[in-house]
């Protein structure tokens, strides 16, 4: 059983990896600013209000984990906007986890971040750039500074996410010639990651997740 800090732990694959971790046994201490309005009951989870930018909120909560998983996001109506969250949150983050010795992160970017951008489809780079460009170039960043670290990190590349229970059927594209664009449904990422976490197949690679892959 792991002591797993999740930042961005509110919704999304955050909160799917919240759920997931703690239905595979382990402890979750579930970090956002919302922290307390998270709405599950189980004696292993706590709640831990805090800003992902604050270096003092995120030193207080590496305190006595064991690996990190960084899940976060910005609202669609921001993408639209200069988007720095990704990379300023890493900023602050992988410092904290080298001086308190943390080793293992787990962060979520997206396909088409760093090394994979190069696999876009052909039909999807326009309206791929145009929506998510600014916050993909902040992904870049923050995919950066994780490799330059010394952590053992994973970055997990998740295709176009969609709702809906884990299937356990995804394919995991750990070869740079075999990723491309897919479905995914974000309960799937959260088993992944909370496997990746218990395993360690995949320290200090990039992975892309999809279901099933979508027309180039």
């Amino acid at each position: 059983m792991a002591h797993l800090l999740v930042i961005g732990a509110s919704q999304g694959i955050g909160l799917e990896t919240v759920k997931a971790a703690l239905a595979a046994g382990h402890r979750v201490r579930a970090f956002a600013r919302s922290a307390g309005k998270i709405a599950l009951s189980d004696p292993n989870l706590e709640r831990f209000p805090g800003d992902a930018l604050s270096a003092p909120d995120i030193t207080a909560a590496l305190d006595g984990v064991d690996a990190v998983v960084q899940a976060l996001g910005v609202p669609f109506r921001d993408l639209f906007g200069p988007v720095r969250l990704f990379s300023d949150a890493t900023n602050v983050l992988v410092p904290a986890m080298e001086k308190s010795g943390i080793r293992r992160l787990v962060a979520v970017t997206g396909f088409g971040t760093g090394d994979s951008r190069a696999a876009i489809g052909p039909l999807q780079r326009l309206p791929f750039r145009l929506v998510f460009g600014r916050a993909y170039d902040d992904k870049d960043a923050q995919e950066i500074r994780i490799r330059q670290s010394g952590l053992d990190w994973t970055l997990v590349r998740p295709g176009v996410l969609t709702g809906g229970s884990a299937t356990g059927r995804y394919q995991v594209l750990d070869r740079p010639s075999s990723w491309t664009n897919g479905l995914i449904a974000r309960a799937d990422v959260a088993q992944f990651i909370v496997r990746e976490i218990e395993t360690g197949d995949h320290v200090r690679r990039p992975v892309v997740l999809i279901h099933h892959p979508l027309p180039v």
